[in-house]
């Protein structure tokens, strides 16, 4: 089962690294769940975390946002492989195409995210041999 990410302290620790994996609406971070602030854990239990990012600068209404936030959980929770005991945020880092996707909860927007999703998370756990390759793409 997977935790969620509550505090700003936790999104901010995760959010210091750069991204580990990209596609052109979303980034992934990721940290070690090693960090301890005033002497406490900051991620008490050894699981997969995840937390999301949705600024309304890229998804400006509510209902967009809550679709897209429901997908993210979705799947990761689905995933073949099961997200590694870390701490991640998925970051939205550009808009979904009003034109394109008129209404904010078509089920065209929700296959879109998915897919990107999927390819995100699939870029993630690629083998650390193949990391440099995840820095420059950039689809």
């Amino acid at each position: 089962m997977t935790q969620r990410l509550r505090s700003r302290q936790q999104f901010q620790a995760v959010m210091a690294g750069a991204p580990v994996a990209k596609t052109p609406h979303f980034a992934l971070h990721r940290a070690a769940l090693d960090v301890v602030v005033e002497g406490k854990p900051l991620f008490p239990v050894a699981d997969a975390w995840l937390g999301v990012l949705l600024p309304k600068r890229w998804a400006r209404r509510a209902v967009t946002r809550n679709a897209i936030r429901r997908q993210i959980y979705e799947v990761a929770r689905h995933q073949p492989a099961a997200l590694p005991q870390a701490a991640w945020v998925v970051r939205l880092r550009s808009e979904f195409s009003r034109k394109q996707f008129v209404s904010a909860t078509s089920d065209a927007l929700k296959r879109a995210v998915r897919l990107e999703l999927e390819q995100l998370l699939s870029r993630a756990m690629l083998p650390k041999a193949v990391a440099p390759l995840e820095a420059r793409d950039v689809v």
